[in-house]
Order: C-alpha cells, then structure tokens, then sequence
C-alpha cells in the first residue's frame, strides 16, 4: 500500500487477536428463522431438505478451511472449530467469524436449489450471524459441543412429540404445550408409542444426534490408547518445521471430508480418531 498522508486512519483499528492456546469454536445461526421457515413451508418437526443443505453449506467450508478440525451442526446452526494451535488470520476474531460466515452464507445460497428444487429463493435471503468462543481446555471444548449434542436430543424429543400431538392428534398448539408441560423424556417417549405408535429410536439419526463433519483416516483401535486418559497431552503442539507443518496442513487438505451423525459425547469417537484433537493427519482409510 502506498504511503499517503491519509494512511493514519488505520491507527484506529482495534486489535482483535483471540487468546493463544485456547481451542476456537466459531459458531454460526440462522437470522430470522423462524420467519424464514414459515415463509418456505418447512416440514415440522424435521425438514430434511433443509437440514441437507445445512450440511452442504458447512461441508463446503470445512473442505475449504483445512484448519477446521471438526464440525457440529443441528437445525439453523453449526459450530466450527479450529485446533488451539491453529494461526489462521493471526488468530483474528473479526477475520475468523466473517470468513466463515461468509462461506457458509454463500455455499448456503448457491446450493439452495439443489435442496429445494421446487421453491425458488426471494427476498430476503436467508442470512446468518457467529460468533467466535476460546476454551481452554479438550474437556472444555468436548463438554460444549457435548452440549449442543444433548440440546439436539431434548430439543428433538419435544418437538417430535408436540407436532405429533398437533399433526396426528388434532390438539391445537396451546393444547399441544399444555399436555407436555412438566414432562420428563420418558414421558414423552410413552405418549409417542401409546398415541401414536412411534418408537422414538427408530428415528433418523440426524434428527436425533444431529451432524458431525471431519476428515476420514482409518479408525484407531481404542484398546491402544485412551484419549480420554490423555486428552490435554495429545492436544500439546508438536515441535515442527515450516516445511513438516505444511505437508500436514496438505495432507489434511485432501483428505475426504465426511458427514456423520455419531454420539460424540462418548470417549468412544474420540478413541477412534486421534487425529481431531492431535491435528496431525492419520493413515488414508483402507482401500476395500
């Protein structure tokens, strides 16, 4: 950039650099949803189609971003995070949320008719706003997206039941709230089988747990180690060279990406794959 005598006006910039060490967690939602979900007649109490697009919109910006270690997402949210060695940006909150959001905005978009054949897009378009959190810890990073994966549950549980309550069961929704008021899960579950003979676990898994994206490597035999005795020490940033550290941040770029819908709250997903919380890229999967 050329000097000018108008340069000074960046002296105003505010630093914004996020706490060093700490894991990322850059976390997107739906703007309005509520109304845009009416607006295009979503399906209660799932859409699948919109959840579909969700994903395509956040596996675009995982594939795009090597430095994503892994994703979270239910109905208009996704959480992403970035490894707590991670420098992308120099770390910058304003830079990190933006980037983020605005791929996921634009891959959101772009994909719509793909998801949505039927029903064309129109003003206003759907938008999303984030925010960017530190935890300092693995066990502060694994308790929150723990929580957004409980949250998936009861939140699913309830509305399952209460558009089953209004859907089969002719109640109108104040009707439909009064008679879930005070419920426990098992309640739930009985008035869902005995009414209207559904099994709440015979539902869809993403409706259920929700969507995981992460890179695929061949899975670790649990037996060998256990994350969950060692979560901190394998996090610890591994002494590398430039040229190391790119051929990793390489490797990771080409390695599938991949859409689950797991329990991440057990140690068990994390035993299998070492490689989210060490950063270090695992073996390709197996040919079969």
């Amino acid at each position: 950039m050329a000097n000018s005598k108008f340069e000074y006006v960046r002296n105003f910039e505010q630093p914004d650099s996020l706490l060093l060490n700490t894991w990322i967690v850059v976390r997107i939602d739906g703007r309005a949803f509520t109304k845009m979900c009416a607006k295009y007649n979503f399906q209660k109490p799932n859409d699948r189609r919109a959840l579909d697009l969700m994903n395509v919109a956040a596996k675009a910006v995982v594939t795009d971003l090597p430095e994503i270690i892994i994703a979270y997402g239910v109905s208009d949210e996704y959480s992403f995070v970035l490894h707590k060695t991670c420098n992308l940006f120099e770390r910058r909150d304003s830079k990190l949320v933006s980037t983020i959001v605005s791929t996921f905005t634009a891959n959101y978009v772009y994909s719509w008719s793909t998801c949505f054949p039927d029903t064309p897009l129109s003003f206003p378009l759907p938008t999303f706003d984030g925010r960017a959190v530190c935890y300092p810890s693995v066990q502060n990073l694994r308790d929150y997206l723990s929580w957004r994966q409980v949250d998936c549950h009861i939140n699913n549980l309830y509305n399952t039941t209460f558009w089953s309550l209004v859907q089969l069961g002719g109640l109108d929704n104040k009707d439909a709230e009064r008679t879930l008021a005070g419920t426990l899960a098992a309640d739930k579950n009985e008035i869902l089988f005995s009414r209207f003979n559904i099994n709440y676990n015979n539902e869809p898994e993403i409706f259920k747990k929700g969507s995981v994206i992460f890179r695929d490597y061949e899975l670790v035999d649990p037996e060998s180690h256990s994350v969950s005795a060692e979560m901190d020490d394998l996090a610890e940033p591994v002494r590398q060279s430039k040229t190391q550290a790119e051929k990793d941040r390489k490797k990771r770029a080409k390695a599938r990406v991949v859409l689950e819908h797991l329990d991440i709250i057990k140690d068990d997903f994390w035993d299998r794959r070492p490689w989210i919380l060490s950063n270090k890229p695992g073996q390709g999967p197996k040919e079969t």
